[in-house]
């Protein structure tokens, strides 16, 4: 009796397997007949356009690396330098004040007030108050103080830019907060 379902089991398993095959082999054949059957659309590529050179009109212009246009950059940069310089020399030539000797970001503005109708800021450096007024200059570059409020210094700079050249440019020194 043992015997019988045992059979029947392993009949039934040899079935399954002989299907299985089967199948697979039909999947085969289908996908084989579909790569066949496909054919894929590609647009064909355009002619190349055929080159035609050009003549060069430019000959009797000045060559970009001539003595000549060279010499005429050279005149234009020295005319500027003379403007330039012209802006900076009187800065050059006046005397400097105690507050130029030290760079900006080593000052700070501790205070305000207004004497005798003007303001003036209280700066500090190095543990030593100092009142500044509109006029004055202050920090390496020429700083010269051109407003002053409850909560900054507004100073105009001229200082030298990568390429050599004199710019004129803002800075501000803020109020500082008292630290404990």
């Amino acid at each position: 009796m043992i015997l019988g379902p045992r059979l029947l089991l392993v009949s039934m398993l040899l079935a399954l397997t002989a299907c299985g095959a089967n199948g697979e082999d039909e999947l085969r054949q289908w996908m084989s007949e579909q790569k066949s059957q496909t054919r894929p659309k590609v647009a064909p590529i355009s002619e190349p356009k055929q080159f035609k050179p050009e003549d060069y009109t430019q000959v009797a212009a000045i060559e970009p690396f001539s003595n000549q246009k060279l010499t005429q950059a050279l005149r234009r940069e020295s005319t500027q330098a003379v403007t330039n310089g012209a802006l900076i020399a009187p800065e050059l030539a006046r005397r400097k004040e105690p507050l130029e000797a030290f760079p900006l970001d080593a000052m700070a503005l501790v205070g305000s007030l207004v004497k005798a109708g003007q303001p003036v800021a209280l700066v500090k450096v190095d543990n030593l108050l100092y009142q500044v007024r509109p006029g004055n200059y202050l920090g390496q570059n020429y700083g010269r103080v051109m407003k002053i409020s409850e909560t900054e210094v507004t100073l105009r700079e001229i200082a030298q830019d990568a390429a050599g050249e004199w710019i004129e440019r803002a800075a501000t020194l803020q109020l500082q907060e008292r630290s404990k």
